[in-house]
């Protein structure tokens, strides 16, 4: 992308999903986990993990007798390794050993505003990879083929993008979604009552 674009971007990352593999000598007993920590769930009749929660960085985990875990609610990538280091200083002190955990990021949630109306129905015919089905959604579904990601497009401009791995997926994904709404036309002006008839029904 060339910089001389300066095309500026309006999205924030409200979700990092990641998944930790742990070295383990024997399962895990989640039994033992749920009588030292407070901050536990663990009901194996309803789901087979424990379901851990800290606050800094804020985050919940999923542990699994297996060794794996996987994280939900981070706000940034990097949070994952202090997160992760931090609930496996507390699953030894319930003495069970772990170690050499790997961490993989596996998809990144983000929010955005294109600040321009959006013509959906023009969206679905001439975006490639698009759908539209307002009586089950009220929003286009556009598969990005490059970088790899989906997007949610409101006739708003409010979109929601997901299946990024890291941070600079979503800016190019971003940047690239800003550029093609625009080049295909299918933005609109202001704010006439027609930008709502896709959703009215909700």
């Amino acid at each position: 992308m060339s910089k001389k674009e300066n095309i500026e971007l309006d999205y924030k990352i409200e979700n990092v999903v990641a998944t930790v593999i742990m070295e383990i000598t024997e399962k895990i007993d989640l039994v033992t986990i749920t009588r030292k920590f407070d901050n536990v769930e663990y009901n194996p009749e309803r789901f087979p993990g424990l379901i851990m929660r800290i606050t800094e960085p804020k985050a919940t985990f999923l542990i699994f007798s297996t060794g794996k875990m996987v994280i939900t609610g981070l706000r940034r990538a990097s949070d994952a390794s202090p997160g992760v280091t931090k609930v496996i200083k507390k699953i030894k002190k319930a003495g069970i050993n772990v170690s050499n955990p790997v961490i993989t990021i596996q998809n990144i949630v983000a929010s955005g505003n294109l600040h321009t109306y959006i013509d959906l129905n023009m969206a679905a015919i001439v975006m490639e990879n698009a759908m539209y089905e307002p009586e089950v959604f009220p929003g286009v579904i556009y598969r990005m083929s490059e970088p790899k990601t989906v997007f949610l497009l409101f006739s708003t401009g409010k979109v929601v993008c997901t299946g990024a791995k890291n941070k600079e997926i979503v800016k190019e994904a971003f940047l690239k979604l800003t550029k093609v709404v625009r080049e295909l036309g299918i933005t609109k002006n202001g704010g006439q009552t027609a930008d709502y008839q896709d959703i009215t029904f909700v």
